[in-house]
């Protein structure tokens, strides 16, 4: 598919990237990805990606899921732009979704977008379809021209509701310990769902969870009714040329009030047992999902159990890459590794079993992935976690949080570590941040 690219020199990155997050309000269908220039991050594509207005779309359940995108993706070759549910799960296993769902997202969505913008070494460029490409000066006109628009106020107060209380919870998480101690499983991420009816202006929200948080994997969705507002700050998997990227996290620590008490924390991370033997349970999972496509002898762990700094916590990191050959196909890639081994457990099938038994909602996007394919199969994908997902027609807001139950799991303490995953959606959300 032709696109006709328009660049320009952008002397102020953060007041470009609000404009044109604002602009993109008028479209049913809108991706912003956004890196916030995080300077930690390994294998950076992009400052910022826009993408909205749909030409072409898949929007599917997970019957055949991966084939169908497969054929949607082969068949453009051009961008496109979408999630994949953590319940696209039940195409690549026999597993079953059957918990409680309220915001009911489709199991997968893509979007072929008429009008596309790359942010990079302080330079815009526009591709736009060549058939709308006489839109392209009057747009970036709007869009320089954009002022900060009012923000509308909740119309509603929110009473944010746990799905699994305390006690609840805890009950659980032992029953996943019994299943480790008779060998069942090594590890399983259990999550919980918070929620609450009512009206809120997504953009906000967004806004104010992205700089309280400023991870490299942010992300506005907003697909008709539906939206997700992401401060993830994990990558899933990347694809760049033949190499193929893997960044787990598993391992939570807070942040401190001084720089000492903060390095503190930091070092603790790094040593903490429990929390290294979670990261290798992952790795491994991770580098056995990976052989499934690679060539012979070439998963390699480049970087383990790292701590790195986010404005919120202290995350603990593991780098795992690949090399594929060139008849792989990019979401056989993909298809070979999902659900992700950081969002489920070990093994893997068993763990989400259990996960599906004791979990009471359907996690849907929440820990599935949001990201694009480009024209030559290069691919780059989050972890959908730290989010807060909204059905406006339904007035249904939602975020979940979780953690990795191990042998060495203290029920309390998970939870605890819940809360503290949590505390920046709640703030947000209760208008506190």
């Amino acid at each position: 598919m032709r696109r006709t690219i328009h660049s320009h020199s952008v002397s102020d990155i953060d007041v470009l990237k609000s404009k044109l997050l604002h602009w993109a309000q008028q479209y049913d269908e809108v991706v912003w990805l956004d890196s916030n220039e995080y300077e930690h991050q390994n294998y950076p594509q992009y400052q910022a990606i826009l993408a909205v207005d749909a030409f072409t779309s898949l929007k599917t359940d997970y019957t055949n899921a991966f084939d169908q995108l497969e054929e949607y993706q082969n068949g453009l070759n051009d961008w496109i732009f979408g999630y994949l549910s953590y319940d696209l799960k039940n195409d690549t296993e026999r597993l079953v979704s059957k918990n409680d769902d309220r915001l009911h997202f489709a199991d997968l969505h893509f979007f072929q977008p008429k009008k596309l913008f790359l942010i990079q070494n302080n330079t815009l460029e526009m591709h736009y379809l060549s058939m709308i490409d006489d839109e392209l000066t009057e747009d970036y006109n709007e869009i320089l021209n954009q002022t900060e628009q009012p923000i509308s106020k909740y119309t509603t107060d929110l009473q944010i509701n746990a799905k699994i209380h305390k006690k609840a919870y805890i009950e659980k998480v032992s029953d996943l310990l019994a299943h480790i101690g008779r060998g069942d499983i090594y590890e399983a991420n259990f999550c919980q769902e918070f929620f609450a009816t009512g009206l809120i202006d997504p953009l906000d929200i967004y806004k104010r969870l992205n700089d309280i948080s400023t991870p490299p994997f942010a992300t506005f969705l907003k697909l008709d009714e539906q939206y997700c507002l992401s401060a993830s700050p994990e990558r899933y998997l990347h694809k760049e040329g033949k190499k193929v990227i893997s960044q787990p996290i598993k391992g939570t620590a807070p942040r401190g009030s001084s720089e000492e008490e903060d390095t503190a924390f930091a070092k603790a991370l790094s040593q903490d047992p429990k929390e290294q033997s979670e990261n290798v349970m992952i790795v491994d999972l991770v580098r056995n999902d990976l052989s499934r496509t690679a060539m012979k002898g070439s998963v390699q762990v480049e970087e383990y159990c790292k701590v790195y700094p986010f404005k919120q916590l202290h995350q603990m990191i593991s780098t795992i890459t690949a090399t594929i050959s060139e008849i792989v196909s990019p979401v056989d890639v993909i298809r070979s590794t999902y659900p992700m081994g950081s969002m489920t457990g070990a093994p893997k099938i068993m763990a989400m079993k259990l996960i599906e038994s004791l979990e009471e909602s359907k996690r849907g996007l929440y820990s599935g992935s949001v990201g694009y394919f480009t024209p030559d199969g290069n691919f780059d994908f989050n972890v959908v976690i730290r989010s807060i997902l909204y059905n406006a027609e339904k007035e249904y807001i939602s975020y979940s949080v979780g953690g990795a139950i191990t042998a060495g799991s203290d029920p309390e303490k998970e939870y605890e570590e819940c809360l503290l995953k949590a505390k920046a959606m709640r703030a947000v959300l209760e208008g506190k941040s």
